[in-house]
């Protein structure tokens, strides 16, 4: 049974009852096991690394994450998240000590994991509440990166996953694009590179089915304004400007109010985001439309003091361990299903 929640409408004395979705991305900074695998550059995150990545860290860092995700969008649902994407996890073994930790158990997580060749090892996956939703299928998108846009040989696959939101059709791509590590010039074009793959899809899903609810989700390293977004995947803000195919992104205006989810050299930056296909606008079509977009970051998961007060408090500072929750705060959006209309 899917959560419901009224809302009362200001113009009459009618009130509108909603089925309620929440769906959410969180980067997990670096969410690793404590076993080394000679595969991947993990040396760091294990007990004889520099780090000393033991196991009352790793288990402090699930206690944490869990609270976080525990939390989010339980303003609106008593269920919290329907669907999560998440980023930097090692493997699918750290999610199932995610997904089983006490805080969140009673939510019956279910995991789709893509597995890249990635050099750090981190990948992506989709974590959903099967009480909302049912995947049909998924798959990995293999990302090529252009020469000379990276040091790096390989970054993370986007994960693609089709499924069953209540009785709606969605389409969800889980993304991590590569970093801007070497100088943002010089790695745009590696940002580009995956818009473009993922572009792609898109266009093929949308030639079936023009009005086709997708969700586009991760950590873009890139904020809404820049050339990946707007030119690569052909995300806008303004409705006014969006043409046949383009997507919603509603996230250049927070950064407009100097609201961000990452910072770096005193700048916020928003590199978290969820985008929408133009469906998802449509408050009188059938099934779930958008509601509201959130960034969540309550005071505890930001620094309290110092030169970095409100930023997110980061798990790590160099190698030392810094206790904090993620770099990043996470980002939600709430989706509203029509129920029944009554005086």
């Amino acid at each position: 049974m899917l959560a419901a929640v009224q809302f009362f409408l200001c113009a009459s004395s009618q009130v509108k009852r909603y089925q309620v979705a929440v769906i959410g991305f969180y980067n997990l900074e670096n969410l690793y096991d404590t076993i080394n695998n000679p595969l991947i550059n993990d040396d760091d995150f294990t007990p004889h690394g520099v780090k000393k990545y033991g196991t009352a860290i790793f288990k402090d860092k699930l206690n944490k994450l869990s609270r976080v995700i525990s939390e989010i969008g339980t303003a609106y649902a008593d269920n919290g998240l329907s669907i999560l994407g998440v980023a930097e996890i090692e493997n699918d073994t750290v999610l199932q000590f995610l997904v089983q930790h006490p805080v969140l158990q009673k939510r019956n997580y279910h995991i789709v994991h893509a597995s890249s060749k990635d050099a750090r090892g981190v990948d992506v996956a989709l974590l959903y509440n099967p009480s909302y939703f049912m995947p049909l299928e998924a798959q990995k998108l293999f990302v090529a990166l252009p020469g000379n846009s990276k040091d790096e040989r390989f970054t993370r696959d986007i994960l693609y996953c089709k499924g069953l939101l209540h009785t709606d059709t969605v389409h969800i791509y889980v993304s991590h694009w590569p970093s801007r590590r070497g100088g943002q010039e010089r790695s745009d074009p590696a940002r580009m590179a995956a818009a473009t793959v993922c572009r792609k899809h898109i266009d093929s899903i949308q030639a079936k089915d023009p009005v086709a609810k997708l969700i586009v989700m991760g950590d873009m390293n890139d904020d809404p304004d820049d050339r990946s977004i707007r030119e690569g995947l052909r995300a806008k803000e303004k409705t006014s400007e969006l043409k046949t195919g383009d997507l919603f992104n509603p996230w250049a205006g927070w950064l407009e109010k100097g609201v961000g989810t990452l910072a770096h050299r005193d700048r916020w930056g928003l590199f978290d985001q969820i985008m929408l296909s133009q469906s998802w606008l449509n408050k009188n079509g059938p099934g779930y439309h958008f509601f509201r977009d959130h960034i969540f970051n309550p005071s505890y998961l930001a620094e309290y003091s110092g030169r970095y007060k409100g930023y997110p408090m980061r798990t790590w500072e160099g190698n030392r361990y810094r206790g904090g929750y993620s770099d990043h705060f996470p980002v939600y959006m709430v989706f509203l299903r029509n129920v029944i209309d009554y005086q």
